[in-house]
């Protein structure tokens, strides 16, 4: 059959209402698998059946009535398109009734049907006030003027009937939108003698193929599919809202269990900060409290977590609020995924809401940016959540798995929306050497130039005699950026725009000047005159130091300021030398060993008129800069051609 669409649709209601029975009568499949259920009667963990409606597969998932089993109804709802409300005839709307209603609510159903059940054991007249007591319950949730079916399992009656509602129910269902990375929360895990692990669960977005590579969470580790199996028919693939049992290697079926996950490798991340929005359920018997401890239902994991309201001590009853969860397990999420906060004693369901940032850092209270930006995460714009997240993210890398899942923005629109914000200039290319760069948004990088710049300005102010700083003690007065090409990048990025001055070396804010008193101005013209004087014999370093007295501290700060004017030349080991000296001796050499001669140590020292103390510096130096090139004891030039053209640094 073309055209087909998987739908999970899953019962919920009160203990013995029939919820097990109706799916029988509708499926032909007890779900009801567990020696103990059998024993008792009752549903203790979650069954499942198939149904064929159509052109619409209908992945029935059953739940348990019982509240001390409601972990296990949470597990299964967690991946519900459409539900039935299963209320019994012979006992109308219960407690659990109301609370897996108002459950459903908070995971954020759109679609569901009401199913009257037993209703050959009541007159017509008491089960027209029954009816009318679930539109009562049902007024004002997604179910609000959704059929009521009246049926009986033990008869046959309204089998049909609710047959072709669930037909019509199908047809109006919304699509959900998809992803487009394979994601599966796991519900059970067993081992088939002869194949291995199993795992089952409802594919919530994406598609698997036998062969894939996926990802187990929380626990980071890749397996792969080595089959699948769709209500125990084996298929090559599977795509979203399939119930799915995945044979697996590279794993353990005692290592993997409910509240695992499954997942297109690169696209979930476990964690233990969950940012989100949250509201305390209308039927809660007080207001959720800031630092309570909570059961978190998120998918089909149920962790013990503390509760971090972010701009209040309180959420009262039917009240949103942006808040924090501080999981004592580690879980994995995606943004806008719903969750359900419940209270172990007394149990109570107390409320839910959604993830908004499935990877957070704390956030300090009453913290206005962060804030806005848990605001931004939660528009309807996919753009505004795009810039968000990326402002989230600062210097972080990102990838299009990561935005999709931290924004619900779908793999394919991806990069088209992040395009935009480059095009519109909100993605700023920064560059990372000559061959890579990274884009980040505007904002970040806008920060991260107000504070090179200030970091410079303060250094200015340290070395107030230096004409600019180093590019290392910049980048060290950045270090916990961790990234020095990331500082280069922002430094090439200023000078573009006019805001610093740089060489290979240094860096300054433009037009700054050097800060010297009248007698440091006149102690820098003693020493450029020294080393000029000295010319290819300069003086000692050391030796105007200890002349310069009292001022001592100060000369190698101007030398290095002369260096920076490019009035002297470092030739390493502390030596200078003065820069037309510099130039005198690269014509020398060049003119000397013209036509392919050598040079000896000994014949340097003599062509310079200096002393081996300085013609052993000199040579390395020219080595270092490839004017000449080492051979033994001698020297030469090492590209001839180019020895006239070099120029003077």
């Amino acid at each position: 059959m073309t055209g087909e669409r998987d739908l999970v649709l899953g019962t919920a209601g009160h203990i013995d209402h029939g919820k097990t029975a109706l799916v029988r009568a509708l499926t032909g499949i007890d779900t009801d698998r567990l020696p103990a259920e059998k024993q008792r009667g009752i549903t203790i963990d979650l069954g499942f059946a198939s149904l064929q409606v159509g052109p619409f597969r209908l992945a029935l998932i059953d739940v348990p009535g019982h509240e001390r089993f409601i972990r296990n109804m949470l597990a299964g709802a967690s991946g519900l398109d459409l539900a039935m409300l299963v209320i019994a005839a012979d006992d109308s709307v219960m407690q659990q009734t109301r609370e897996h209603l108002e459950i459903l609510r908070l995971l954020g159903l759109s679609g569901g049907i009401v199913v009257l059940t037993k209703c050959d054991l009541v007159e017509p007249s008491w089960l027209d006030l029954v009816a009318d007591e679930a539109r009562t319950l049902v007024a004002g949730s997604f179910l609000e003027g959704a059929e009521v079916v009246r049926t009986s399992a033990a008869t046959g009656e309204g089998i049909d009937d609710l047959k072709q509602a669930l037909s019509r129910l199908c047809e109006q269902a919304p699509g959900r939108e998809d992803p487009g990375l394979f994601r599966m929360a796991i519900d059970r895990s067993f081992t088939i003698a002869g194949h291995g692990t199993v795992v089952t669960g409802t594919v919530a977005s994406g598609s698997v193929s036998v062969g894939d590579d996926l990802e187990w969470l929380p626990a980071g580790r890749a397996v792969r599919v080595r089959g699948l199996q769709r209500h125990e028919k084996p298929v090559d693939r599977l795509s979203r809202g399939s119930r799915a049992a995945i044979n697996l290697s590279g794993v353990h079926h005692t290592e993997i269990s409910r509240g695992h996950e499954l997942a297109a490798p690169g696209y979930l991340v476990a964690t233990r900060v969950l940012s989100v929005e949250v509201r305390g359920s209308e039927n809660a018997p007080r207001a959720l409290r800031h630092r309570a401890r909570y059961r978190v239902h998120l998918g089909t994991a149920e962790v013990s977590a503390t509760l971090s309201l972010l701009d209040g001590n309180q959420s009262s009853p039917g009240n949103a609020g942006w808040a924090q969860l501080f999981v004592a397990e580690p879980v994995v999420a995606v943004h806008g995924q719903p969750f359900v906060l419940r209270e172990e004693s007394p149990p109570a369901t107390m409320g839910g809401g959604r993830v908004l940032q499935p990877q957070a850092r704390r956030v300090r209270r009453r913290d206005e940016a962060a804030l806005d930006r848990l605001g931004r995460l939660s528009s309807p714009d996919p753009i505004v959540r795009l810039t968000a997240a990326l402002a989230n993210y600062g210097l972080k890398v990102w990838t299009e798995r990561t935005i999709c899942r931290d924004t619900g923005i779908p793999l394919v629109e991806v990069p088209g929306a992040v395009n935009g914000l480059s095009t519109a200039g909100a993605l700023v290319e920064v560059p990372l050497g000559p061959r890579r760069t990274v884009r980040l948004l505007a904002e970040v990088v806008e920060a991260l130039d107000d504070r090179l710049l200030r970091a410079l300005a303060r250094l200015h102010d340290e070395y107030p005699r230096q004409t600019a700083i180093g590019r290392a003690r910049v980048a060290a007065a950045m270090a916990d950026l961790g990234n020095e090409a990331l500082v280069a990048g922002i430094i090439d990025r200023l000078r573009s725009k006019g805001q610093v001055t740089s060489d290979v070396r240094t860096v300054a804010l433009a037009g700054y000047e050097p800060k010297l008193s009248q007698a440091e101005r006149r102690l820098k013209v003693e020493i450029a005159d020294t080393y000029h004087a000295g010319a290819l014999s300069p003086p000692d370093l050391a030796d105007l130091v200890a002349k310069a007295g009292a001022r001592s501290a100060v000369v190698p700060e101007l030398v290095a300021l002369l260096v920076s004017e490019e009035r002297l030349v470092d030739i390493g080991n502390q030596l200078y030398l003065d820069f037309e000296a510099e130039g005198e001796l690269r014509r020398r050499i060049t003119e000397r060993l013209a036509g392919g001669s050598r040079i000896t140590m000994a014949e340097l020292r003599d062509l310079l008129c200096t002393t081996r103390k300085f013609a052993v510096p000199i040579g390395e130096y020219l080595d270092r800069i490839g004017l000449t090139v080492r051979e033994g004891d001698a020297r030469r030039l090492r590209d001839p051609a180019a020895a006239a053209t070099t120029s003077i640094t």
